[in-house]
């Protein structure tokens, strides 16, 4: 395809970044060469086509460096194909069935064009890190609630749109 995607991320213990991580790969066996970084690391969008966004959800909102990043790169972000997703219930509802984009991101969604939204199960697990996190742990509400499956065909998704821009 000859395409190079960014699969940023807002990640607090890496459950996202995994996800992420996951996409890429889906994206690179598709022959995209897909790059993943932190959305707090990257500085210039110029040498990416395209854009995946990811970010872990916390009380509502998407991870502050997910945030920051599209508000960052909204100029560059508008003239690129956009996806985002997100991670983070704490239970099988987001294999379950879809579950819409909170309203920041639905917000953000309409200003850049976004492609597509989808929201993966999140994953906080022992040495989860914030006093947030530990107290769901404490109420034995933690887990990993990832569907690998899920991601990779969403990731595909994404790969078959890129290949359909290249060939128009």
């Amino acid at each position: 395809m000859g395409q190079r995607v960014l699969v940023a991320h807002g990640s607090a213990n890496g459950s996202t970044e995994k996800i992420a991580e996951t996409v890429a790969g889906v994206l690179r066996r598709a022959g995209v060469t897909a790059e993943v970084l932190s959305a707090r690391s990257v500085t210039d969008l110029a040498s990416y086509e395209a854009v995946v966004v990811g970010g872990a959800l916390y009380a509502g909102r998407w991870h502050k460096d997910a945030r920051r990043f599209v508000r960052r790169h909204r100029g560059a972000l508008t003239q690129r194909p956009v996806w985002f997703f997100s991670s983070g219930p704490l239970d099988s509802t987001a294999s379950e069935r879809d579950i819409p984009p909170v309203p920041g991101v639905k917000r953000a969604m309409a200003r850049l064009d976004v492609r597509q939204h989808v929201t993966f199960g999140g994953c906080l697990t022992e040495g989860a890190q914030g006093r947030i996190a530990r107290m769901i742990l404490r109420d034995g509400k933690g887990g990993d609630f990832r569907d690998f499956a899920a991601i990779e065909y969403w990731a595909a998704g994404v790969a078959r749109e890129l290949g359909a821009m290249v060939h128009r």
